[in-house]
């Protein structure tokens, strides 16, 4: 059960994201095929209204799966965390509020499933109940997020969240089944496609009726945008939106100005991989807004534009490692073993300064951030040459540079060996111990992922690997923004703490939108890949600066 806990902050936030991508497909799929569908009318033949139908049933009847199955999860591991927290059964915390409001969305989602089973195109009736359910699940949700705890201004709040809830689902939920229905013939998939884009800007609308609402509840200040963990991850959650709705409004103008031709839809399912792309990682930002308090609840150290303008101004990479011995946990280890032998204890075992998951942050000195910029440092060099690598390969002029990806390895190998000083394989901790430590286990993740992507991608530019396995890179580098985003630190200064996320959330930016690049230059059009072809490896480029001015003081 302590491991749980450990565990619990880093887990909570992925189920939580994999919970919220899941509702808010869930919703789409009813809000495409009780709403939209029934708004085209029956123009199209007979078999291509089927299609559409059953497009709509299976967007609903998968996502009620997984929402299901993200629901269960995810509050299981909060009844199991908060009996562990209590030190009761889990049966005794059956009457918390989160367990009430999860109780009623379970019902509304499998009321979904149940009346997507039919095969039958639903009439008035069964739509009327599929929106009622979907209007259930979102209620719900609304229930247990930040604004059921506010004392102020919860009904505004409570209103905000649904709101915006709605118009992710209006907007971004429904991709999936518009993707399916782009693969229609011409005349259908453009009709669809222009529907949708009225749909989708009822969306946005929502969204931003939602984020007015968060503003005044949540953020309230230009200060704490900058100066907050809250408003850091709201301000890229803004940008990621952004990015979104240039997205979407190339789509409307191909849809509305370029008519129904082939090319035309080519680029506009291009797009709407992309925008479902970041829309995830969207969402999993939302994700993690809920493991950090609203900026409004922090009007004391918040850092400031200063602080903010000194810690980035560039400076000379650090190349040079400090001893391990000279880092917090060793030197305040051998503190330790020394006292012992004066006292001459008779115990079995030698203590521990910290180990991780115990509850306590673990002490820092100059030595363990000497260490954490000389990892990054080097990590951003062997990203950079990465970057410029592909970049030569992209000329055909070089053809050493093909084994680009293998540099990759270099990088994995590091981030497994240098991540964590104190745990396997530099330091006293085991490896299975190590993993207690949420930050931990993100490392070792992370060396695995690029280790894993690296090998494929090298498959890939030798003509080795084909299929769907091509894909294997721009996937890792959409699932490292991602993990990227649900990133947590044990550094008890909260300024600190902050200043570090500031550095990685662009990292996870470029990391989501490098991906999406990679991906639409594998799939095309031509017109698409060659630009495409030219901004996954200036992401790479950009990381790896990043990653070079990197600071912690």
């Amino acid at each position: 059960m302590d491991q749980l806990l450990d565990l619990y902050g880093f887990v909570s936030v992925v189920l939580h994201a994999a919970e919220l991508a899941a509702r808010t497909a869930l919703l789409g799929g009813v809000f495409f095929w009780a709403l939209l569908l029934p708004a085209l009318g029956t123009r199209f033949p007979a078999a291509e209204t089927a299609r559409l139908q059953n497009i709509g049933r299976r967007a609903v009847l998968i996502g009620a799966a997984a929402a299901l199955a993200a629901k269960l999860a995810g509050g299981g591991l909060g009844l199991l965390a908060l009996a562990a927290t209590l030190e009761t059964p889990a049966a005794g915390v059956f009457g918390a509020d989160f367990v009430l409001a999860l109780s009623v969305a379970l019902l509304a989602v499998a009321a979904l499933g149940v009346l997507a089973l039919p095969r039958e195109a639903p009439g008035p009736g069964r739509r009327a109940a599929l929106l009622g359910a979907a209007l259930a699940v979102i209620a719900a949700s609304a229930a247990g997020s930040h604004a059921i705890a506010r004392t102020e201004g919860r009904p505004m709040l409570l209103a905000a969240t649904a709101l915006h809830q709605a118009g992710a689902a209006l907007w971004l939920g429904g991709l999936p089944a518009l993707l399916a229905a782009l693969r229609l013939r011409p005349e259908t998939a453009a009709a669809v496609g222009r529907r949708y884009s009225g749909f989708a800007a009822v969306g946005v609308a929502l969204i931003l009726l939602g984020i007015g609402g968060f503003w005044l509840g949540y953020i309230g200040e230009v200060e704490a945008v900058y100066g907050t963990a809250y408003g850091a991850m709201a301000g890229t959650k803004a940008a990621l939106l952004g990015l979104m709705l240039l997205l979407g409004l190339g789509n409307f103008l191909l849809l509305h100005r370029l008519g129904a031709g082939a090319a035309a839809l080519s680029r506009v399912r291009r797009f709407v991989e992309a925008e479902a792309a970041i829309g995830l990682a969207a969402l999993a930002l939302a994700a993690s807004l809920t493991s950090v308090p609203p900026a409004a609840d922090l009007p004391e150290d918040r850092v400031s534009w200063s602080d903010i303008a000194e810690r980035f101004t560039p400076a000379a990479p650090r190349f040079s490692s400090p001893s391990r011995a000279d880092l917090a946990i060793p030197a305040l280890q051998a503190k330790l073993d020394a006292e012992w032998r004066a006292r001459e204890q008779a115990q079995s075992t030698r203590p521990e300064a910290f180990t991780p998951g115990e509850g306590l942050l673990p002490p820092r000195n100059a030595g363990d951030i000497a260490w954490s910029e000389y990892n990054h440092h080097w990590s951003g060099l062997l990203v950079l040459l990465v970057g410029f690598a592909a970049l030569l390969d992209s000329t055909g002029k070089v053809p050493i540079s093909r084994h680009w990806p293998l540099l990759f390895l270099l990088l994995a190998l590091f981030i497994g060996v240098r991540s964590d000083p104190e745990a396997w394989p530099l330091g006293d901790i085991g490896l299975l111990d190590s993993l207690r430590d949420p930050e931990v286990v993100q490392h070792k993740l992370a060396a695995l992922l690029v280790a894993g992507f690296a090998v494929a991608e090298w498959a890939v530019r030798l003509g080795r690997l084909g299929g769907r396995l091509r894909f294997v890179f721009p996937a890792a580098m959409l699932a490292g923004g991602l993990l990227l985003l649900s990133h947590t630190h044990a550094i008890g200064n909260v300024r600190e703490a902050l200043l570090v996320e500031l550095s990685h959330l662009p990292l996870a930016v470029l990391a989501v939108v490098g991906g999406s690049a990679r991906w639409t230059e594998l799939r095309g059009p031509p017109e698409l890949a060659r630009p495409a072809a030219a901004v996954w490896p200036a992401c790479l480029v950009l990381i790896g600066v990043l990653l070079l001015i990197y600071r912690e003081a």
